[in-house]
């Protein structure tokens, strides 16, 4: 095959690339792109790739590498974080002018020079809207928060990552209150940030659902972080996933400025796994409060009936005292007469108010770790703190084991875990 006396070699050909570009482009375009793949070097360029997306399927359409340079992000930067509340990372929809670039060596990229934060701020606002009008559409948007929570809920499913800060806080309010209120959690695990969170989250509910008829509630929690990190909280599968979950979730992920979909559709939105925590036992403190007031106005109401008739039955017997004797007869059979039915009267009202005491009783009882000691069980004790996980255990510790009649101290000689089934 002869080869062609004129061609140009991959460099000459990439210059000229670059030399039409720097012609026919030659000056800075606001590009709309979503952010992915954002990470800065050691010399603090932050290098990413901007995508768009097709509306429908959401396959890629166009793709293009970016560079912001060190003294362009760092103001760049903290001025998005101002603006907006969040860092600048994979995963935004941002709006920025950028100016084409075309190297020999490393091909066509953008270099960003400015950014406009309102835009997105508007995008984030809009897809928010736009998960929560479809929500609406189906139906589904306030089913969770039409739930009622029972009024004893004190076994809760925690869906949360088990090294969060978060949910060391969550445990330690809950078994630190100060009314003795004793709570039963389970950890079911999930990714709570980044691109594997929102499956992984779905895939902790659908655990639950399968033990639903062991808790009362679902709390989904959160120790903060960026705001960015928010965003599978906005997805619609997971949004209606919760809207329609069988028990109340109760949320609480950490941020008091943002309110993601899925704090809309939850039953109770707190603002921190400390205060979903407080949630539970202010409502368990309201139960027993009530529980208490109303055995006090049943004893008042029972003691006032029985002076009543009493009294009644007095004045009646003087009456007949300084009747006639004939009267006083006659008015006698009347006593015996009364007399019996006021006797029932009274005795079935004492008997009624003493069952309803009894069962106002067991409901007060149900938040007693004494009672359940009555029964036969045991509680397990170490340094004096109640023991919920063969993990709070290592071999050679003493625990105590606490009976209804005593205590035994033991020694811990072997450890062995059953798995992560529910007891």
């Amino acid at each position: 095959m002869h080869m062609p006396e004129n061609f140009l070699t991959l460099t000459e050909l990439n210059l000229r690339v670059r030399d039409a570009i720097r012609e026919y482009l030659p000056d800075t375009y606001w590009v709309r792109a979503e952010t992915s793949d954002v990470r800065r070097n050691r010399n603090g360029h932050c290098y990413l790739e901007f995508l768009e997306k097709d509306s429908v399927d959401h396959s890629i359409v166009a793709k293009a590498r970016g560079v912001i340079w060190s003294n362009v992000y760092e103001m760049l930067s903290a001025y998005f974080l101002r603006e907006t509340g969040q860092e600048f990372t994979s995963g935004l929809n941002v709006l920025v002018a950028v100016s084409v670039t075309f190297h020999e060596l490393y091909g066509y990229s953008l270099t960003v020079v400015d950014i406009d934060p309102s835009f997105t701020l508007g995008e984030i606002a809009r897809n928010r809207q736009q998960v929560i009008k479809r929500l609406e559409d189906d139906g589904v948007l306030t089913l969770n928060k039409e739930l009622v929570l029972p009024e004893i809920a004190n076994r809760i499913a925690v869906i949360s990552s088990p090294t969060a800060a978060g949910y060391e806080d969550f445990r330690d309010q809950l078994d630190n209150n100060a009314n003795g209120f004793i709570f039963y959690t389970k950890l079911f695990p999930a990714i709570m940030q980044g691109d594997r969170s929102e499956s992984s989250i779905i895939a902790a509910l659908e655990k639950i659902f399968l033990h639903k008829e062991f808790f009362d509630a679902v709390a989904i929690i959160r120790g903060g972080g960026a705001s960015a990190d928010l965003n599978c909280f906005d997805s619609y599968l997971l949004a209606n996933n919760a809207a329609q979950f069988p028990l109340p979730i109760i949320s609480g992920i950490g941020h008091e400025r943002d309110v993601t979909v899925l704090d809309v559709v939850s039953h109770t939105r707190a603002k921190t796994p400390t205060a979903v925590a407080e949630y539970f036992i202010a409502h368990l403190t309201k139960t027993a409060s009530e529980l208490i007031s109303l055995q006090e106005r049943t004893i008042n109401i029972s003691e006032k009936v029985i002076l009543r008739e009493r009294a009644d039955l007095l004045s009646l017997s003087k009456e007949v005292i300084h009747g006639s004797t004939l009267r006083i007869q006659k008015e006698s059979n009347f006593i015996e007469k009364s007399s019996t039915t006021i006797k029932h009267r009274i005795s079935h009202l004492v008997q009624n108010q003493i069952h309803f005491l009894e069962r106002n009783q067991q409901y007060i009882n149900m938040v007693s770790p004494f009672n359940i000691l009555k029964r036969g069980y045991t509680l397990l004790l170490k340094n004096g703190k109640i023991i919920t996980s063969v993990n709070e255990i290592e071999v050679g510790d003493d625990i105590q084991t606490l009976f209804r009649d005593g205590t035994v101290t033991s020694k811990v000689t072997n450890k062995e875990a059953s798995g992560d089934a529910v007891k």
